[in-house]
């Protein structure tokens, strides 16, 4: 079992935002890749931790033939730019957009004088060349929900032979995963195969099961059989 923790991790930032960098994989940033960052698996690329400043916002900046996938985790974020224009993202949100070959430009503000947390997760296409899209959720309290990912023919989700799960899960609850996967604890604490694990902890496993001691939100990415 492989862990990666925030503190070893160097804080950067840009705009008006501060952040951790777990996943940079060199198939997307190449020699760029944070010294301390891990790849990721399947088409799963890049993973951020990130504090917007009170009132701070990425500013407008463009993506193309990238999946981006947003989990607030605390506070809000008020979305702008080429799609769906004026949502607003608050605690527990999911927010999935798909670029493709069509792209967008988006801006992501904190409309609060308090500092948010927001991950931020990027996912290549298993095809180039598909026409943009949004889509949001909220998993409910308890559960498990499935955000990200799997076949062609449902529109639940967008396809990917990689799939992302968000769980808000409450004190004493088990999630568990086979095969091969990573897990971010975003929120709370609790043990990953018997081992503690506080928030803000990236874990890499083959068949994982987390089981909270606190109130958690947890990300699971892992390849569709």
């Amino acid at each position: 079992m492989d862990i990666l923790r925030f503190d070893e991790l160097h804080q950067g930032g840009f705009a008006g935002l501060i952040e951790r960098r777990f996943v940079t994989d060199a198939r997307v940033f190449g020699n760029s890749k944070e010294p301390d960052a891990v790849d990721g698996i399947g088409n799963f690329v890049y993973l951020a931790d990130a504090n917007f400043k009170p009132l701070g916002e990425t500013g407008l900046h463009p993506h193309r033939e990238i999946d981006v996938i947003s989990v607030m985790v605390e506070g809000r974020v008020a979305h702008a730019g080429s799609m769906e224009h004026g949502q607003s993202l608050e605690r527990g949100t999911v927010q999935v957009q798909r670029a493709g070959g069509e792209g967008f430009t988006h801006n992501e503000v904190n409309p609060d004088e308090t500092e948010n947390q927001m991950i931020q997760i990027w996912v290549l296409p298993d095809e180039a060349g598909e026409p943009a899209g949004y889509k949001v959720y909220q998993p409910a309290v308890g559960e498990r929900a499935h955000i990200y990912g799997g076949p062609k023919d449902q529109d639940d989700t967008f396809y990917s032979r990689t799939s992302v799960d968000v769980a808000n899960v409450q004190v004493g609850q088990t999630i568990s995963q086979q095969g091969d996967a990573m897990v971010y604890l975003s929120k709370g604490s609790g043990t990953i195969n018997g081992d503690p694990v506080k928030a803000r902890t990236l874990i890499r496993a083959s068949d994982i099961e987390f089981t909270a001691d606190a109130d958690s939100q947890v990300i699971v990415i892992y390849e569709n059989a």
